[in-house]
């Protein structure tokens, strides 16, 4: 079999997902087994996060990860939550010279270090914590289209047995998720707004038809780009993750689900292997 992996860009929303999965976490719960089925247990795993941020890339290659709870005013439990894993030193610097060999800035420190968009996401996909994980930090001020080079300076390492995982938000303004109070009641009971829906499909169009033009282009051409984004900070992984996949194939969503009203939380595959791995999901996901 041909242990080339696809790479994933999940949404993990808000802290919260670690106390209440919903459909998301649901569907992050199914995702490992499914990865592991269709192309062998990951060696390693290199975690892009909407809030693991820099002045210029950056690998945090050390030996070993714990959680960072970077957030406030959530439920105090999640601070008792923990996500111990394994580093990779190799695979930082073998990321580190594909960064240097596609002329692209890059630093490399052993510090460590989960934020919550990795190890809310990691505790589901891989609960044992027993996988390698590397960090890395993006450049938040650089274009989608920036990214996406990013993500295709390391597309090398999907033959080598290492998941690119993206993780963010396919729609994210906590201005309107959290107008009702810091902990809204009714989470993936809420109706959805048409301005989130507008965008999610959009984004879903846009990338079956291999439109990467339009969607380097969202904030000008996607629907309610500006409202669901005030800044993009929870979309660009999504677009390292596309970069490591490539311009050649669509880019899959494998799940598709909003909680909070307007908190869209879908996951996207890339690069040839996706479908495969859609097919293990569930068979309707390879026609969505």
């Amino acid at each position: 079999m041909d242990t080339a992996l696809p790479s994933i860009f999940v949404s993990h929303g808000s802290p919260m997902i670690a106390l209440e999965p919903g459909d998301a976490g649901r569907f992050m719960q199914r995702l490992g087994p499914a990865i592991d089925a269709a192309f062998g247990r990951p060696k390693a795993i290199l975690a892009i996060s909407a809030h693991t941020a820099a002045r210029a890339p950056l690998l945090l290659g050390a030996a070993r990860h714990e959680a960072v709870y970077d957030f406030g005013d959530f439920d105090p439990r999640l601070n008792l939550m923990r996500y111990d894993a394994p580093g990779s030193p190799e695979l930082a610097r073998a990321a580190a010279a594909l960064l240097q060999a596609a002329q692209l800035p890059v630093h490399l420190l052993d510090q460590g270090g989960l934020d919550h968009g990795i190890w809310t996401a990691l505790r589901y996909i891989y609960p044992g914590a027993d996988i390698p994980v590397v960090p890395l930090a993006f450049v938040p001020s650089e274009s989608p289209a920036q990214q996406f080079a990013l993500g295709a300076a390391l597309a090398p390492l999907a033959a080598e047995g290492v998941l690119v995982l993206g993780s963010g938000s396919i729609t994210h303004n906590l201005r309107r998720v959290f107008a009702g109070g810091r902990r809204p009641a009714g989470g993936d009971l809420q109706p959805e707004i048409p301005e989130s829906a507008a965008f999610r499909a959009w984004m879903q169009a846009r990338s079956a038809a291999r439109d990467w033009d339009a969607l380097f282009d969202y904030r000008a051409r996607a629907p309610h780009a500006i409202d669901m984004h005030p800044t993009d900070e929870h979309l660009l992984p999504w677009y390292v993750a596309a970069g490591a996949g490539g311009r050649a194939t669509a880019a899959l969503r494998l799940h598709a689900s909003v909680t909070l009203g307007s908190l869209g939380m879908d996951a996207y595959a890339f690069g040839a292997p996706a479908a495969r791995l859609a097919e293990q999901l569930e068979p309707a996901a390879a026609l969505r």
